[in-house]
């Protein structure tokens, strides 16, 4: 095995709990999947489900597909799927009751995993993916991924699909991947063939199953990864597990023969993800501060409505201008934000605050980087230019949970804020609530429970004041340190 830096490379890590897959490009992190078998992604898995409520405010329905929660299906994912037809218009908005009922069986696929306290969410579009091709069965028409640019290829490859459909009598819709590239008319006959089988096979199936009943389970991450990631570039995909690499051969010679000669075995004794110190920028991601080469930093924060970007010099002087050192940890910034939002997997809404810059080539530029930065991203993006407040808004397809939200959990002492009250603060809360309970009961002595660093200030800093309580109530006041009580957490006992 060489140790060369290669184009691209993927790194598989497997154990009986856990797949962990890495992308790797010029020997640098670009995104990381991880699959816990607890904790199974749902994307693409079919269902047949039960209408459970239907929400006409909403234009919405919760359907139950035999999770915990039900999932939530808008009426745009219902569109046309009974009528192809049938088009929406301003004067007549399409109401959800005209293709669902409560009660009703629907055949749904998972778009989105549940995140947090929110359900999945569907559609009634069903997406079959393969290695070149989607088969989409409600649909018609065919689509080229917008990656592929060579105006000749997009023209072969739409031809061939044609005639592919053509022969076989194919009344469905069909996107052609950016893999498919270069891809002769013998592979994505195979591809089709495939689709057109396990389609079959979730038609008949649909048919005689009951509700809440999975119909179709996309590949595990394993397979999965090969399937979509593995493309021309990658010159070597390396896992750990003997078995597993087996596992892949197997599916590779079916499905991806051009794949088999760059599947390999690693067998030294170090962790695989120590190669391009992976482990070490997985620590990283979970860290809201990013250290930037020149001196500055970019912070990311993120919250449940959306993840916000600040940008900012730190140390970095630069040698010219204010206006320059501005523009060169923008730009260095832009970079960086691209890959940090595929390696921590962040989606929905995102707010970056660049440092303010005068010149508009300037800010022009940034927004040109950093689209530049996320082309390769496999999640859907759309940027916009600066705003009138130095803003850049952009979004990011989110079907998976972030890797937060996957390796972490709410703090305990925070609840998930990340902050918590001072001491001070809650020297300050008590002695409001002793001002809240004095006169409403009568007492002896006043018993104060608390954390440790409270009891220390209130006997120290705030103990004039604690005196003037005692003063005051006529009553001792006696305060007795608990382990087991977080630093906001206090309980006043009237005895």
């Amino acid at each position: 095995m060489t140790d060369r830096i290669l184009k691209e490379e993927i790194l598989i890590n497997v154990n009986p709990r856990e797949v962990r897959a890495a992308l790797i490009e010029d020997g640098v992190v670009q995104e990381v999947s991880i699959e816990r078998t607890a904790h199974s992604s749902l994307i693409n898995n079919i269902y047949k489900g039960k209408v459970s409520r239907v929400l006409p405010g909403m234009q919405a329905c919760f359907v139950d597909i035999g999770l915990d929660r039900t999932a939530f299906l808008h009426v745009d994912e219902l569109l046309h799927v009974n009528d192809k037809n049938k088009k929406d218009t301003e004067d007549n908005p399409e109401d959800i009751r005209e293709f669902v009922t409560e009660g009703q069986d629907i055949l749904v696929q998972v778009v989105k995993d549940p995140i947090r306290d929110k359900g999945a969410r569907l559609t009634g579009f069903i997406a079959l993916p393969s290695r070149f091709l989607v088969l989409l069965p409600i649909q018609t028409g065919i689509r080229i991924s917008g990656k592929i640019e060579d105006g000749a290829e997009r023209k072969r490859l739409r031809n061939v699909v044609d005639r592919l459909t053509e022969k076989a009598s194919i009344d469905c819709g069909i996107i052609v991947r950016t893999a498919a590239e270069g891809a002769n008319a013998e592979a994505l006959h195979t591809d089709l063939q495939f689709l057109q089988k396990i389609w079959a096979a979730i038609h008949e199936q649909s048919v005689e199953a009951t509700a809440r009943t999975l119909l179709y389970e996309d590949l595990p991450l394993l397979v999965r990864m090969l399937r979509d990631m593995a493309t021309d570039q990658v010159e070597r995909v390396l896992i750990d597990s003997k078995e597993d690499l087996q596992r892949l051969q197997e599916f590779a010679e079916v499905f991806l023969p051009d794949l088999e000669s760059v599947l390999e075995l690693y067998e030294q004794n170090q962790p695989i993800f120590d190669l391009h110190d992976v482990e070490d920028e997985l620590k990283n991601a979970l860290e809201k501060n990013i250290s930037l080469k020149s001196g500055g930093h970019v912070i990311i924060e993120q919250t449940e409505a959306m993840t916000t970007i600040d940008v900012n010099t730190g140390k970095y002087v630069g040698r010219q201008n204010l206006e320059q050192t501005a523009y060169q940890t923008n730009l260095e910034a832009a970079e960086i934000i691209g890959r940090q939002l595929r390696l921590r997997n962040l989606g929905g809404i995102i707010v970056i605050d660049f440092i303010d810059m005068d010149k508009p080539a300037h800010r022009d530029r940034i927004v040109e980087v950093l689209r530049d930065s996320v082309l390769k991203d496999h999640a859907h993006c759309h940027v916009t230019p600066i705003s009138e407040l130095g803003l850049v808004e952009m979004t990011r397809k989110r079907t998976r949970v972030s890797l937060q939200h996957l390796l972490c959990e709410d703090c305990e002492q925070c609840d998930g804020r990340g902050f918590i009250s001072n001491a001070e603060t809650v020297c300050l809360d008590i002695f409001r609530e002793l001002l809240r309970q004095y006169g409403q009961f009568k007492f002896k002595e006043v018993l104060v429970l608390a954390h440790q660093d409270v009891v220390e200030l209130l006997l120290n800093e705030q103990a004039i004041h604690l005196t003037e309580w005692e003063e005051r109530l006529g009553k001792p006041i006696r305060l007795q340190a608990e382990s087991l009580y977080l630093r906001d957490e206090f309980d006043v006992v009237l005895i």
